[in-house]
C-alpha cells in the first residue's frame, strides 16, 4: 500500500519542538566568530532631501567600528543606466532594484522617500551598542510634502522621482472605456473597494550574517530561495561563483522572502568592504517599518446583468500603492487582472491597473500575492449585484459558474483554467455548514430585533499557482551504499513541510522508508541550480522533480541489479512495499537497496533532473463564514468557518490541512483586525505590536474542513497549489458576512478591517440615510 494520501505526522516537528530551531541569529559558524553587529539608521521623515550626514558622535561611542554611507560604496559596481519612462511597458517581476527614473539605491543618496528608509549601516562590537551610536547618526533633512496615499499620489502636486515627470510608475490590462458592455443590463451596480495595505509579519524578521574570505562571500540568509538571493547579492560586485548563499531554518516568509532586500545585500557588502564578517537582524518595529508589505489596492467595479441573476457584463480598474519604491511594479495588479472575473463565465469582462508610488514602505509579494485582491473583488460585487436582484447569493454564484465541461477553459482576462468543479466546492460547504438552517436562524433574529445579528458570507474562488512553471524546479537523489537515500531540492521549506512530502514520495517510488531519506535545500554550493518556493509551486513543481529524479534512479538500480542477478533488465522488479529488488518469478532471490546502490560507481546511484510544467495551474474552492454583529457596539465574533480547498490529490492530510488553517487564519485577519496606516505628513502609525492589530487563536473559531480533489493532467501527480487558497478564500467570506449580517439595516458596503468602530459608524449612517 502506498503511503501516498496517508496521515503522516510532520518529520521536522521532533527537532523543532525539542532541540530547536537554528535561525540566523542561531548560527555559530567558525567563518562568523568575531562577526561585527550591523544597525541601520534609518529616515525619520517621510520625504525630504538629505543635506548632511555627520557621524562623528557616533564614532566616538565604545565599540563603535565604522559608520558606514553611500559615500563609501566606491567598490560597487554602478547602478543601472537611466532609461526613458515608459507607464505602458510590460509589467516587471522580482526583487531586484529597478534602474532608469524610478531606481531604488541600497542606501539613501540625496533623497528619501518613506520612514525605515536606510541611510547609513553602524558596524560595532555588539548589538547595543549599535543601537546607541545610531542615534547619534546626525542626519539632516530638507522635508518635502509627503505622497502619503493614492490620492495624492495622483493629485501629483509632490513627485517622489521628479524624473519621470508623474507618480504613475505603471498602467497595463484591457480597455475599460466600453460602456456598450453594460446595454440591455436590468441592473448595473458600481462601487469603490479597498484592500488595505497590510504588514506580511512573519515570526522571525528579516535576518542575514556574511563572512567575506578568501575571494568567497559566504551570506546566511532567512529567504525563500537561495539561489534567486545569490543572483540578487550579486550587486556586491562578486560573481555568482565567488557567492555561496545558505538558507538554515526559516521562520515564516509569506512571499516576502523572495529573495532579499536591501539591508541583506548592504550586509554582504560591508562584510567584503571591512573584511570583518556581519550579523544582522531586524527588530520588530524595524520589520513593521521596512519589511515590504502587501496588498494595497483601490478598485472600482461596475457588474450588470439580468434580474434573473445572469451577470453579463464585469469592470474592474485597479490602482495599485507600490510604496516608495516599485519593486514589483505592475506584476501584482496585472495578477489581479488576470483573475478578475474569478470563477464565473462572464460574457464581457473589462479590467486593467495603473501603479502609483507613495511615501510608504514598498509593496511585493504577500500570500497571494495579486490573487486574493481579485477574489475579494469579484465576490463583494457578486453579493452586491445578488442584493440589488433580490436573490439568494449562492443562487447567483452557481448561475454564473464556469461548468465542468466547458475545461480547459480560457477566461476573457486570459487565463487558462485547466480543470473546476466549481458548484460541487460551493453545495459541499453549503452541506457541511446547514445553509438553510443558518438563513432560517437569520431571519429569527431579523424579525426578532435582536442585537446579536448573524450574517452568513460565500465566497468561491480560483486562483494561479505556479505561475512560473516553465522555469521548473530542479531535483537531485543520491541513494548511497547504506541504503539511506539524499534528497537535493532547488525548492526551499520555510514551515510547509518540504522533508515530510519529499521523503514520502522517494519512499512511494523507491521504497526506501522516510526515516532513511535525508532532504536538503537552500545552500548554493550544494545546489547551484534552483528555483525555491513561492506562488504555491513547490509540490507540483519540486514534488514533481523528485518523483522524475526517483524513477531515473530506479531506472538505473534496475541495470545494476539485472547484472547481479545475471538476468535480463526487463525481469527486474522492485517491490515499493518493502524496498527490495527481485526476479520477476523468483520471489526468493532479493537484493535491497543497498546491495544495489555498493555496485554502483563510487557507491552511489544518482539522477540530476529538472521538471518543468507547461502552464500554470488553477485550484479552486468555496468558503463559508458565519459572523455575529453586535449592532449597538459593531464587534464581530467569527463564529464558524467552513472551507472547501481543492488542490488535486492529496498528499498528505496532515500538511495539507496547515496549510489551509494558516491561509484561513490571515484571510480573515486581513477582514477583520490588519491594516498599516500613516497619517497625512507619512508618518507610520502601525509601526508596533502595540498599534498593528495581529489576530490571536482567540480571535477564531476552529475551522471546518471539507475535502474535494479535482487533478490536474499537467503534472504526474496531479496536484496544484494550496499554500495561498485559504487566504484567498477567507478575506472575502468573513467580509461578506459581516456586511450581510447588518445589510437588512441598510448597509451597503463595509470596507476593511472590519473594527467595531468601522461596523459601528456604517451602521449609524446607514439609519440615517433611512
Amino acid at each position: 500500500m502506498s503511503i501516498l494520501g496517508t496521515r503522516v505526522i510532520r518529520t521536522e516537528d521532533p527537532r523543532l519542538l525539542t532541540v530547536g530551531g537554528v535561525y540566523v541569529d542561531d548560527l555559530r559558524e567558525p567563518e562568523l566568530d568575531g562577526a561585527a553587529r550591523a544597525t541601520f539608521v534609518r529616515s525619520t521623515v517621510a520625504h525630504a532631501l538629505i543635506t548632511g550626514i555627520d557621524a562623528s558622535a557616533a564614532l566616538e561611542q565604545p565599540g563603535v567600528i565604522a559608520v558606514l554611507t553611500v559615500a563609501d560604496m566606491d567598490d560597487m559596481p554602478p547602478p543601472p543606466p537611466a532609461g526613458e519612462f515608459d507607464p505602458d511597458a510590460p509589467a516587471v517581476e522580482g526583487p531586484l532594484p529597478l534602474g532608469g527614473p524610478w531606481s531604488e539605491p541600497l542606501l539613501a543618496v540625496d533623497r528619501v522617500r518613506f520612514v525605515g528608509e536606510p541611510v547609513a549601516i553602524v558596524l560595532t562590537d555588539s548589538t547595543y551598542q549599535g543601537e546607541d551610536a545610531a542615534e547619534l547618526v546626525s542626519v539632516d533633512y530638507a522635508p518635502l510634502p509627503a505622497v502619503p496615499s493614492i490620492a495624492a499620489a495622483l493629485a501629483a502636486e509632490s513627485l517622489l522621482f521628479p524624473d519621470a515627470g508623474t507618480n504613475v510608475c505603471q498602467k497595463g490590462g484591457h480597455e475599460t472605456s466600453d460602456e456598450a458592455i453594460f446595454d440591455g443590463c436590468d441592473i448595473v451596480v458600481e462601487g469603490d473597494i479597498v484592500n488595505q495595505r497590510v504588514a506580511c509579519l512573519p515570526m522571525e524578521g528579516r535576518a542575514t550574517a556574511a563572512a567575506f574570505r578568501d575571494g568567497k562571500l559566504t551570506v546566511w540568509t532567512s529567504t525563500q530561495n537561495a539561489q534567486l538571493s545569490r543572483l540578487i547579492l550579486t550587486a556586491v560586485g562578486l560573481p555568482p561563483a565567488a557567492i555561496r548563499v545558505v538558507a538554515p531554518d526559516v521562520g515564516g516568509g509569506f512571499g516576502a522572502k523572495i529573495g532579499v532586500d536591501r539591508e541583506s545585500i548592504l550586509v554582504a557588502w560591508a562584510a567584503k568592504h571591512t573584511g570583518r564578517p556581519v550579523r544582522w537582524v531586524e527588530t520588530r518595529n524595524e520589520n513593521l517599518l521596512a519589511m515590504t508589505q502587501g496588498r494595497a489596492q483601490e478598485l472600482h467595479i461596475k457588474i450588470g446583468g439580468s434580474r434573473d441573476g445572469h451577470i453579463k457584463a464585469y469592470r474592474l480598474n485597479v490602482i495599485q500603492d507600490t510604496g516608495a519604491y516599485a519593486r514589483m511594479s505592475g506584476f501584482l495588479p496585472s495578477l489581479t487582472v488576470l483573475m478578475a472575473p474569478g470563477v464565473y463565465d462572464i460574457p464581457a469582462v473589462q479590467a486593467d491597473y495603473k501603479v502609483v508610488v507613495t511615501d510608504g514602505t514598498p509593496i511585493s509579494a504577500y500570500r497571494g500575492a495579486g490573487r486574493p485582491e481579485a477574489a475579494a473583488t469579484i465576490e463583494r460585487a457578486v453579493d452586491w449585484f445578488a442584493a440589488e436582484a433580490g436573490l439568494d447569493p449562492a443562487q447567483v454564484r452557481k448561475l454564473n459558474f464556469i461548468r465542468p465541461e466547458q475545461f480547459p477553459f480560457v477566461t476573457k482576462t486570459g487565463a487558462p483554467y485547466d480543470s473546476g468543479e466549481y458548484e460541487a466546492a460551493l453545495d459541499k460547504v453549503l452541506a457541511k455548514a446547514g445553509y438553510t438552517e443558518l438563513r432560517a436562524e437569520q431571519r429569527r433574529r431579523r424579525e426578532a430585533g435582536e442585537v446579536r445579528q448573524l450574517g452568513i458570507g460565500l465566497a468561491s474562488y480560483v486562483e494561479v499557482t505556479a505561475g512560473d512553471a516553465g522555469a521548473g524546479e530542479t531535483c537531485r537523489i543520491d541513494v548511497h551504499a547504506d541504503g539511506t537515500a539524499t534528497v537535493y531540492t532547488g525548492s526551499s521549506a520555510h514551515g510547509q513541510g518540504h522533508h515530510t512530502a519529499f521523503a514520502m514520495l522517494v519512499q512511494a517510488e523507491l521504497g526506501i522508508p522516510m526515516d532513511k531519506v535525508e532532504v536538503i535545500h537552500g545552500d548554493t554550493d550544494l545546489i547551484p541550480d534552483g528555483v525555491g518556493t513561492y506562488a504555491s509551486r513547490s509540490l507540483q513543481l519540486g514534488g514533481s522533480a523528485v518523483q522524475k529524479a526517483a524513477i531515473e534512479v530506479k531506472d538505473e538500480a534496475a541495470r545494476q541489479a539485472a547484472s547481479l542477478f545475471e538476468a535480463a533488465e526487463a525481469d527486474v522488479v522492485l517491490d515499493a512495499d518493502t524496498g527490495l529488488w527481485q526476479v520477476r518469478g523468483d520471489p526468493d532471490k532479493s537484493l535491497t537497496w543497498a546491495q544495489v546502490a555498493s555496485q554502483a560507481e563510487g557507491g552511489t546511484l544518482t539522477a540530476n533532473v529538472r521538471f518543468t510544467q507547461a502552464m500554470p495551474t488553477f485550484p479552486f474552492g468555496a468558503q463559508l463564514s458565519v459572523a455575529e454583529v453586535d449592532t449597538e457596539t459593531g464587534k464581530v465574533t467569527l463564529l464558524r468557518h467552513v472551507s472547501c480547498d481543492d488542490a488535486g490529490p492529496v498528499l498528505n492530510p496532515v500538511l495539507l490541512e496547515g496549510q489551509r488553517h494558516g491561509g484561513i487564519a490571515q484571510g480573515a485577519a486581513q477582514a477583520l483586525v490588519e491594516e498599516v496606516l500613516y497619517d497625512a505628513d507619512g508618518n507610520p502609525l502601525t509601526s508596533t505590536l502595540a498599534d498593528y492589530g495581529a489576530i490571536t487563536a482567540a480571535e477564531l473559531p476552529s475551522f471546518e474542513l471539507v475535502t474535494s480533489e479535482t487533478p490536474t493532467t499537467l503534472n504526474p501527480l496531479g496536484v496544484k497549489g494550496i499554500g495561498e487558497a485559504g487566504t484567498i478564500g477567507a478575506t472575502p467570506a468573513v467580509q461578506n458576512a459581516v456586511i450581510d449580517a447588518v445589510s437588512h439595516l441598510g448597509v451597503r458596503h463595509i470596507d476593511m478591517p472590519l473594527t467595531p468602530e468601522r461596523v459601528w459608524t456604517a451602521i449609524q449612517s446607514a439609519g440615517l440615510r433611512q
